[in-house]
């Protein structure tokens, strides 16, 4: 099945390749004023590369590295000890919970399922966290039972403080509406791992807004 697939995607490429260069002959008329206005409409000029390369780019975009190979040392079941502020003049709330993590997709993406409690309801959550090879940052989407939307965010590695700072946008479920977060994960040692979440508060300023530390069972 998977020769087969990489046979598809090869001649795919390859029927793209001609056909894109049969576009270019056929053009033979006003090329330059074209040329022209294509560059001054997209400064960034792009060259289609031929096929091998298309074929060898797709490969290592792909195949899982070293950043899926840290990902996957998570793998396995963790306790969960939740801080969350509500109003960063309040005291905050706590509670306990568990965090499943396993590699899916040939070690591409890692599947994270929470579960605990919140404010005294049930609550599960669920994530899918991966390494893009291209645009060399991590990424994470979020759900859980709490709301019907998702969250998206992204950021870079920092090896000298072994921490993931990721952001992006989701739901307020207070307000409803779109709010800008941001999230730091860094990880002490192959048993220890630790959160923090920050987002707008009522005033609009930026505050911790949740902690989670992780401890591999």
């Amino acid at each position: 099945m998977k020769r087969l697939t990489l046979i598809l995607c090869t001649a795919s490429l390859l029927f793209f390749a001609c056909n894109s260069e049969k576009k270019t002959d056929e053009k033979t008329d006003n090329s330059s004023d074209t040329a022209s206005k294509t560059d001054e409409k997209n400064p960034e000029s792009f060259t289609m590369p031929d096929s091998a390369t298309m074929m060898k780019n797709w490969e290592t975009y792909m195949t899982p590295g070293d950043m899926h190979a840290m990902l996957a040392k998570s793998n396995g079941t963790w306790t969960t000890e939740v801080t969350s502020w509500m109003d960063p003049e309040k005291p905050p709330m706590k509670s306990t919970g568990s965090a499943v993590n396993k590699m899916i997709m040939g070690g591409r993406y890692q599947e994270s399922v929470n579960s605990g409690d919140m404010m005294g309801m049930p609550f599960e959550g669920r994530s899918i966290t991966g390494y893009d090879n291209a645009k060399k940052v991590f990424f994470s989407s979020w759900i859980d039972n709490m709301g019907t939307g998702i969250m998206m965010m992204e950021g870079p590695w920092d090896e000298a403080t072994k921490t993931i700072t990721m952001k992006g946008k989701g739901m307020d479920p207070m307000v409803l509406r779109e709010s800008n977060y941001k999230q730091t994960f860094k990880i002490i040692d192959d048993n220890n791992q630790f959160m923090e979440m920050y987002g707008p508060g009522m005033d609009g300023k930026e505050y911790k807004m949740m902690e989670i530390k992780f401890t591999r069972k």
